[in-house]
């Protein structure tokens, strides 16, 4: 890319979307298959539930994820990846390899003391 090339649009909008904080954790964990609300929030234990809402909103919205209502009692709704966000699993697995090469211990403890307080 020369330096006066603009980023293509379509990358700008993913990055938007895929780089807003949780987000990525959340497909990670719809990876592993179907989960409901509390499942999730209890796998990514620093995300309150309102955000979790919030991030379900967003990705359901771009068609990311569906929602699956079951009418029991009580009724019992699970979060789905599509397969557009079947299709990020390279995308998730790649970040993950990154980070086992490039982020050190050091950092993820950095992190994780952040995020607890």
């Amino acid at each position: 890319m020369g330096n006066h090339e603009q980023i293509c649009p379509r990358f700008e909008s993913a990055f938007a979307l895929l780089g807003k904080r949780w987000t990525g954790l959340i497909i990670r964990v719809l990876l592993q298959g179907p989960k409901r609300f509390k499942d999730i929030s209890e796998m990514i234990p620093n995300m309150s539930d309102r955000m979790l809402a919030e991030r379900f909103k967003e990705l359901e919205k771009a068609g990311i994820l569906i929602r699956h209502v079951y009418p029991e009692t009580p009724v019992r709704i699970e979060y789905e990846l599509t397969p557009k966000g079947k299709a990020l699993r390279p995308v998730m697995d790649a970040v993950q390899q990154w980070g086992d090469e490039w982020v050190t211990p050091e950092e993820c403890q950095e992190l994780t003391s952040k995020l607890s307080r």
